[in-house]
């Protein structure tokens, strides 16, 4: 069995080889130290982890060869990820996220020659932080609503609007911007999808802080921002299409190691709860049966999809994990406390309950991807307006 293609790293006959070599190097390199919450120190923590795996040759672990990843089959990624949250490592939905699995794969299959060489090695090598300009304040799960616009003037465009959830737009070098450059038979024309460095004059961000604690997400605001052309990715006016390219990377595997760590959390629950409270561990029995569930699902899925683009299948994967997020940190609240040690503070379970209730409105709300599985799954009709 062939792991890797040629340009990669070394090869690896079976796939218990290269999950032994994931699990002596994640031994040997996870940090010890919880990532800062937020701010620049976050920032210099998350940077300095990509580097270490750039170092050990494990980022970009779904990149293809060519642009220097480890051209990891899906099954080898599941590996990687279930490795990955058995040893305690980073979060991989932190800062670097954008870049390595939305922005750096737009790159690849977008973007010009001089794109890819500029922008690629900087993500991988754990140069360069990029954000998300998506999301506005009439356009969150709707994308195509969005009415930030651009004027072309001579070789720029002059950006004017507002994003908002951008997260780490205040730590970022380079955000993946999509406004409206004209009109259309459909909301989803005209639209740009362009490169946008965080330092250009005009950018104002504003931190906010979320009832978890941290600065994580941003608001974001261009006053007469001015984007050379050459930044544009996919041609002006294909926006749409250019940000739906992703799609064709992006297998869901990089959220395996949240969804593989919450089920490991539902084991050490059942491991502390005591026998006698057999509400609770009734409870966390049918917590460890939806996980497994769900799991199964997540990887079936991403196999299936290996050589396709995904279909909206993921938005079962997707809803069904933000919701058992949800009610697997409230059975820890109920099981210690809320004044035990593990729960207080910015890396105790208060703060995973809290932040869990981002995950049925990031990416699309539950109630929109609970309309793509009726509609696009189950072929049911599309409700009243």
């Amino acid at each position: 069995m062939r792991l890797f293609s040629a340009k990669g790293p070394p090869l690896y006959a079976t796939a218990s080889e290269f999950r032994l070599a994931a699990r002596r190097w994640l031994a040997g390199n996870v940090p010890t130290e919880p990532p800062p919450a937020d701010g620049p120190e976050q920032r210099a923590f998350v940077l300095a982890w990509q580097r270490r795996q750039a170092e050990g040759g494990w980022a970009g672990i779904s990149w293809p060869g060519d642009f220097g990843g480890r051209g990891a089959s899906v099954l080898e990624q599941i590996i990687w990820y279930e490795e990955y949250a058995r040893a305690g490592a980073p979060s991989p939905l932190d800062a670097s996220f954008v870049g390595l699995n939305h922005a750096g794969p737009t790159l690849m299959a977008c973007g010009t020659p001089d794109q890819k060489a500029r922008h690629l090695p900087p993500i991988l090598k754990g140069q360069v932080i990029w954000c998300q300009g998506f999301s506005e304040p009439g356009a969150g799960s709707d994308l195509a609503g969005i009415k930030a616009k651009a004027r072309i003037e001579g070789d720029h465009l002059i950006v004017n609007g507002q994003k908002i959830w951008t997260s780490f737009a205040d730590i970022a070098d380079f955000q993946e911007l999509l406004v409206r450059t004209g009109a259309g038979d459909k909301p989803s024309a005209g639209l740009t999808w362009v490169i946008c460095p965080m330092d250009t004059p005009g950018i104002t961000v504003r931190p906010i802080r979320t009832m978890a604690g941290p600065r994580k997400y941003c608001e974001v605001f261009y006053d007469d921002v001015r984007i050379p052309l050459s930044n544009v990715v996919g041609g002006v006016g294909n926006g749409w299409a250019t940000a739906m390219s992703t799609l064709a990377f992006e297998r869901g595997t990089a959220s395996l190691a949240l969804l593989i760590g919450l089920t490991l959390t539902v084991e050490r629950l059942l491991t502390d709860c005591d026998v006698d409270r057999a509400a609770l561990r009734a409870r966390l029995a049918q917590l460890r049966a939806e996980g497994a569930a769900l799991r199964a699902m997540a990887y079936r899925l991403a196999l299936e999809s290996a050589d396709s683009v995904p279909d909206a299948g993921g938005s079962m994967v997707r809803v069904g994990f933000a919701e058992f997020a949800q009610r697997v940190t409230a059975a820890a609240m109920d099981l210690y406390g809320l004044d035990a040690p593990g729960v207080v503070g910015a890396h105790g379970l208060a703060h995973a309950y809290l932040d869990a209730f981002s995950e049925t409105i990031a990416g699309g709300t539950a109630e929109i991807q609970r309309n793509i599985i009726g509609e696009r799954l189950l072929g049911l009709p599309k409700g009243p307006r």
